[in-house]
């Protein structure tokens, strides 16, 4: 069984997204979809794991997590800003 960087994905209400991606990452996530499949025993979309695998990836940036605390929310008046420090 293959270890995979992402968990198997939570119940949740079905979301659709509509995207376009190059031949070459197409076929990329239809590979990882499979191998999804093959890990867990469960079928998911490829646009359904799309949204957990870029929270993943914007989770794992260190360099987007600092500059995101740099960055005051203007959506909470800075009160980020002010807890980082």
């Amino acid at each position: 069984m293959a270890s995979l960087k992402l968990a198997k994905l939570p119940d949740r209400k079905p979301v659709k997204i509509t995207i376009t991606v190059s031949p070459e990452l197409n076929a990329a996530l239809q590979a990882y979809a499979a191998t999804y499949r093959e890990t867990y025993g469960d079928s998911e979309e490829v646009s359904e794991l799309i949204p957990y695998m870029v929270e993943q990836f914007l989770a794992a940036d260190r360099g987007f997590a600092k500059a995101r605390r740099a960055t005051p929310d203007p959506r909470t008046n800075g009160a980020r800003e002010a807890r980082a420090k």
